[in-house]
């Protein structure tokens, strides 16, 4: 078990693995009638081997446009021009929204409020904080994207 998942993840990630496997087949209500318990826990260890390239490929590396760089470790220069450039874009993309638009997006992503509360508190219908929300994140999107060609 432990070759196989290191030819499929890594030698650091194999036991890692190989130990969720045997935690996943011991809690598994098929464990009492199995035929094949070889190919069962193969099996196993195939979909977490999958879900695990899944995972390592979809990571994104985030970097806080907002943070002053106080922390204990400073990002690298490069990752300090990269957030600078984007909420550069971020700003000029967001000052291009209509007002109210751009305001409910705000009271979302930067002050952090649900969409309940944005709809209280500007008196709005829940669909049309959901509408300028859509709108505002479609917008961005292009505009971002746009600029990483």
């Amino acid at each position: 078990m432990l070759a196989y998942l290191k030819r499929k993840v890594g030698h650091e990630h194999a036991s890692d693995l190989a130990q969720e496997v045997f935690l996943r087949a011991a809690g598994s209500a098929q464990l009492n009638e199995l035929r094949n318990p070889g190919g069962f826990l193969h099996c196993i260890a195939r979909n977490l081997a999958i879900d695990f390239a899944r995972r390592s490929r979809c990571r994104i590396v985030t970097l806080s446009l907002t943070e002053n760089g106080d922390g204990t470790s400073l990002p690298c220069q490069e990752d300090r021009l990269h957030a600078a450039e984007t909420k550069q874009l971020l700003e000029e993309a967001l000052a291009e929204l209509p007002a109210k638009t751009a305001r409910v997006f705000a009271m979302s992503r930067f002050e952090k409020k649900s969409y309940r509360e944005i709809h209280l508190e500007l008196g709005v219908g829940l669909s049309t904080v959901e509408y300028h929300m859509t709108r505002a994140l479609a917008h961005l999107r292009r505009e971002l994207a746009a600029e990483d060609v």
